[in-house]
């Protein structure tokens, strides 16, 4: 009985003291990218236009549950426009490629890294990350929502920063009606 107690505490101690000195890993989950899809929309003074965008890689990092970062690769050159066809879907699909604004032969992905995560309710956080365009790095915030195997998020970006200055009346008069503005969104639906 003496040896059995014994025993059940020397095994007690060592579970404790591996456990102890054990670092729970995160668990990393790959985003499916064909079921999920990001979608752009722009802004100028007569309206607006949008479409998809690729994403070519990507995870989102977890422990027990809560997200604790994430990073994606954007495959830029599969920008698309969904609001137009024919003639003018070329002609702006190859406009938005071209080096007037995203510049794809020399730029072909884009690059986002989670670089804090911070929980701002049940199922959403508040996230800072560094957001890479046409070889730019600047740090972008945002909101995500996670449920289950899925998660939303919005961002919106000024695309100046990342030198797209293409019809932006912060560095060109004017332009009226020509005119582009500087910030555009990004929504995506992801799942993991």
């Amino acid at each position: 009985m003496k040896n059995t107690i014994k025993n059940l505490a020397a095994l007690v101690i060592v579970a404790f003291v591996t456990l102890s000195f054990t670092a729970i890993e995160g668990d990393k989950k790959e985003i499916k990218t064909d079921k999920s899809k990001v979608v752009w929309k722009g802004y100028k003074v007569t309206g607006s236009h949008e479409g998809t965008i690729s994403i070519q890689s990507g995870f989102l990092n977890f422990e027990a549950d809560k997200l604790t970062g994430g990073e994606f690769v954007i495959d830029m050159t599969t920008i698309n426009t969904t609001d137009l066809q024919g003639e003018y879907k070329g002609k702006l699909d190859g406009h938005l490629k071209s080096d007037d604004f995203f510049g794809t032969s020399k730029y072909p992905t884009a690059k986002l890294v989670f670089t804090e995560v911070k929980a701002s309710g049940k199922n959403a956080y508040a996230v800072t990350g560094d957001l890479t365009i046409k070889g730019k790095t600047n740090a972008v915030q945002f909101t995500i929502s996670v449920y289950g195997n899925k998660a939303t998020a919005s961002l919106k970006i000024d695309r100046t920063k990342y030198g797209v200055k293409y019809g932006s009346t912060s560095f060109f008069e004017n332009l009226k009606d020509k005119a582009i503005y500087d910030e555009f969104d990004l929504v995506s639906d992801l799942e993991f």
